[in-house]
């Protein structure tokens, strides 16, 4: 398991002042040359995390961030361990990664539930769900998901409690979908959550949780309704309307919950391809 004084290394060696350098050519803090195109999206992401105004915003960015320069990525999820050791999701790119984490918590078990566990490894990862994985229980549920790999990295350990403060992970739906994924850069966006998750206290934690569940409230009623329209149009179940919720939304590249709440609001001008 990384060690808390291991975390402050990297922090230290990827926390420099990018306000002064360039958005095209940021410096490298290490070499003094060019950062390449990897280290300018940094810079970028980076330039905005210090203008973000909460935690949720860093959160959110961040996540959203790994999918914009990490094409093998499927859907991101930020993961947080309660006080009561619940995983909640405060940040996501997609659904799928709240029912994931919710059944980590309800069976004790899994990538995001291992890292997130300070006797446990800083990653986790598996290439096949499909074949001989560690977890049992879940992995067999995340396959009928649609996810098939993943990569879970633990986040900066809590200074107070040295705890790890959750996890930081990606999922593919393809087998051996993360076998090129770049491990350091989700270390140093690992890091960027640690940081705006460092010096927040538990009632900030809990109203993350809290803004999580009513997210998560919301996002259902939409997904419920929309459902509720495709049944109604197509003649088909339930399970055959999220079916087709997720091919569009996967087709279209546009979020699950926001093709539910644009098909419910204005159901009579649109339908699903």
């Amino acid at each position: 398991m990384t060690t808390e004084q291991e975390w402050a290394r990297d922090k230290d060696e990827f926390v420099v002042d990018v306000r002064s350098a360039s958005p095209d050519d940021p410096v490298d803090a290490h070499n003094g040359g060019s950062a390449g195109p990897l280290g300018r999206q940094f810079a970028t992401l980076t330039r905005s995390l210090l203008d973000a105004r909460t935690v949720d915003d860093v959160l959110q960015q961040v996540t959203h961030t790994t999918a914009a320069i990490m094409p093998q990525v499927d859907v991101v999820g930020m993961t947080l361990r309660g006080p009561d050791g619940r995983l909640h999701t405060p940040a996501e790119t997609d659904e799928v990664a709240v029912k994931l984490d919710e059944l980590q918590t309800a069976l004790a078990e899994g990538p995001c539930w291992d890292a997130a566990n300070p006797e446990g490894p800083a990653m986790t990862k598996w290439a096949d769900l499909r074949v001989d994985p560690p977890w049992r229980q879940w992995a067999p549920a995340a396959v009928a998901l649609g996810v098939r790999s993943v990569v879970s990295t633990a986040l900066m350990p809590d200074g107070a409690s040295g705890d790890a403060a959750g996890a930081f992970n990606v999922f593919s739906g393809s087998p051996h979908g993360l076998d090129d994924v770049d491990h350091d850069a989700l270390l140093l966006l690992a890091t960027h959550a640690s940081l705006a998750l460092a010096n927040v206290d538990a009632v900030t934690r809990a109203e993350l949780q809290k803004v999580q569940l009513e997210r998560a409230v919301d996002s259902r009623d939409v997904i419920g309704q929309a459902k509720g329209i495709i049944m109604y149009r197509r003649g088909v179940s339930a399970d055959e309307a999220f079916d087709v919720l997720r091919r569009a939304s996967q087709d279209l590249n546009v979020r699950l919950v926001e093709l539910a709440r644009t098909l419910a609001t204005r159901h009579t001008e649109l339908d699903l391809p």
